[in-house]
């Protein structure tokens, strides 16, 4: 009997060391503040490889909005055009958080509630700008309708 409950307690411990494990699936998403614009894809497959995009640009002087219209339909055909060439990756989670491995800044958060996805772009030296992601079973072309 003290085989079997030892055995059990060992088990039990060895459960709630494992190592967490990420979603698999998509998201997609995109930000626009008139003047910073970026389009963002992420998939998670079952390897646990993290596949990454958010092409940005930042551009004070799009006055118009049909600049602005413009350049979200620039971005969405550049993420679009290059997501083939993105190369999977491992990365650090811990249950909620995503960094490169061995890293200490946050590249992405996971909500398990709403598998939603908060991507965290870094822009130069300006303050991190936190994407919201929303899961998709297949990217569309444009990640702002």
């Amino acid at each position: 009997m003290r085989t079997i409950l030892a055995l059990l307690l060992v088990a039990v411990a060895l459960a709630g060391c494992s190592k967490p494990q990420p979603p698999q699936g998509r998201w997609e998403g995109a930000f626009d503040d008139g003047s910073t614009f970026i389009a963002a894809r992420m998939e998670i497959g079952a390897d646990e490889m993290v596949s990454v995009m958010a092409p940005d640009v930042t551009d004070v002087t799009l006055n118009s909005r049909d600049d602005q219209l413009q350049m979200r339909e620039t971005m969405a055909q550049r993420l679009a055009g290059a997501w083939g060439a993105v190369v999977p990756r491992k990365m650090d989670f811990d249950g909620t958080t995503f960094r490169k491995p061995n890293g200490i800044a946050p590249q992405a958060e996971w909500d398990r509630a709403s598998n939603s996805m908060t991507l965290y772009v870094y822009i130069g030296t300006r303050p991190v700008i936190k994407m919201m992601l929303r899961p998709v079973s297949e990217f569309s072309e444009n990640p702002w309708h």
